[in-house]
């Protein structure tokens, strides 16, 4: 299960999982699809679509099965022109939601959509973060209102900038405006949100609105464990279960869709971070469960270092460098609980995490591989905005960076301390070797051995050489709000 994957991405087949849920049924029938192409496995997407190698089979007779199955799909997952619809029905019975949105609310809207998007569409609760909020370019999140919604449009287009719908939409219009809002985004230039609202209204798009009475609140929630078996209400469970290099074995999966079948659970959910969930699970019935992963040999009980982490599919590159630093921050004994990760190798990718590792410069450079180290603002990801940390540094210097960004983390938790962005005066005098310093606003790092390439500082400048009108490149705070950052190696 360890062994790393060779297909490439241009042959991967996308089944696309509306909404992240479907029956064991449904997960069955694409298990046996994926056998009968000579698979062992399947993979889960970061949009919660289900992925499998095709392994050269004729379009024509996968475009038959998959009509037989009722379960729409693309080849090539690296230029897709279809979308999946991500939605956070799993979290409804496992985290805190929004007290009007059920199961049922998802259902409905999901089945409503009676064409294949071309844009990312997310439905979405604020108050849970399995599912991230703004990784659509539709992103509608559920407001205090009864059965309205806010929307947030994304438009790459415009450098991934969130813009607020100036209206709550009616739940049952979602289908409706999304599929009037396609064809003006693959029609015309980027327009606003405001635009694009009397753009519709021009056109005589019918929508039911409501004002919007506040704004939306981004609430500072801890990323769940979502591995296991959990309790839930009723005396009932939930099992997520996740496996270290997103291969899925086929065998185990029938086998757990065919016990879902006998003991009437109704739906099997895939979230995001590449893992699945199944709810209600009767007290019951936990004995067989656990001697179904037995039989298996099923983990599922990995770290909190394991499982928050984002990886492109199929990226064996990124799956060593996961594992490396995962790794290294064992042998630390660091807490990471509540943080969540990403590795970016692709520059279009947008960002859901708190943490993000992106690499700047292609295998073989001649100075080796370098990686920006990247935060979310409060370390929460649905704020949107991130600090750069760490600018070109090597893999090696990777965890000490990750252990910092940890420590601030838990700091900034601390009510009774001043928050993240904030140093007190009398910070005690910095012992140990002192090779960067650091803003206090926004904590990006000043290294003599990379300079600011932003501002022009080659490296090798010691930061006390810099002049006095050097500001920090990303939030333009003064040298003199600055601090020293130790080392305890020099790599």
């Amino acid at each position: 299960m360890d062994q790393p994957v060779e297909n490439k991405k241009s042959d991967l087949i996308r089944a696309f999982v509306k909404g992240g849920f479907l029956s064991p049924a449904g997960l069955l029938k694409i298990m046996e699809l994926s056998r009968s192409l000579g698979n062992k496995y399947v993979l889960f997407g970061s949009r919660q679509d289900i992925m499998f190698p095709s392994h050269g089979a004729n379009e024509s007779e996968l475009s038959d099965a998959f009509k037989a199955i009722h379960i729409e799909y693309e080849l090539g997952s690296d230029q897709s022109v279809f979308q999946n619809i991500v939605s956070s029905y799993v979290a409804v019975n496992v985290v805190e939601t929004t007290s009007w949105v059920k199961e049922d609310t998802y259902n409905v809207l999901i089945d409503s959509f009676d064409y294949k998007p071309k844009l990312k569409i997310n439905i979405v609760d604020p108050l849970q973060s399995l599912v991230p909020l703004f990784t659509g370019e539709l992103n509608f999140i559920a407001s205090r209102e009864e059965n309205y919604w806010y929307l947030y449009i994304r438009d790459p287009r415009k450098g991934n900038v969130i813009e607020c719908w100036p209206r709550l939409i009616f739940g049952q219009d979602i289908p409706r405006i999304a599929r009037e809002l396609e064809k003006i985004f693959l029609e015309f230039l980027p327009f606003t949100a405001e635009e694009l609202h009397l753009v519709l209204k021009n056109n005589y798009v019918r929508i039911n609105y409501k004002p919007i009475q506040e704004k939306l609140k981004f609430h500072e929630t801890t990323f769940p464990y979502y591995e296991g078996l959990n309790a839930m209400l009723n005396n009932q469970y939930w099992l997520g279960l996740y496996w270290r290099n997103n291969q899925y074995d086929i065998d185990f999966m029938s086998a757990a869709c065919k016990l879902c079948q006998e003991t009437n659970i109704s739906n099997i959910n895939i979230i995001p971070w590449k893992a699945f969930i199944i709810k209600g699970i009767k007290a019951a019935d936990r004995l067989r469960w656990e001697k179904l992963m037995g039989k298996f040999g099923i983990n599922e009980r990995h770290s909190s270092l394991e499982l928050n982490w984002h990886l492109p599919v199929i990226d064996s590159e990124a799956l060593a460098l996961k594992r490396f630093l995962v790794r290294e921050l064992d042998q630390q004994d660091i807490s990471t609980h509540g943080l969540t990760f990403a590795i970016k190798t692709n520059r279009d990718t947008f960002h859901f995490t708190s943490i993000v590792i992106e690499k700047i410069n292609p295998t073989g450079a001649a100075s080796g591989d370098r990686y920006n180290i990247l935060y979310a603002k409060n370390f929460n990801p649905t704020n949107i905005t991130y600090y750069t940390y760490a600018k070109a540094v090597k893999k090696e210097l990777i965890p000490t960076l990750l252990i910092e960004l940890s420590k601030l983390y838990f700091r900034q938790l601390n009510p009774e301390r001043e928050q993240v962005h904030e140093v007190k005066t009398d910070t005690p005098p910095v012992s140990g070797p002192v090779t960067s310093y650091q803003c206090t606003n926004c904590l990006t790092v000043y290294d003599r051995r990379y300079g600011d390439p932003a501002s022009n500082i080659p490296p090798g400048v010691p930061f006390e050489e810099l002049p006095d009108s050097y500001v920090c490149h990303v939030c333009e705070t003064p040298k003199k709000d600055f601090v020293p950052v130790t080392s305890s190696s020099d790599h």
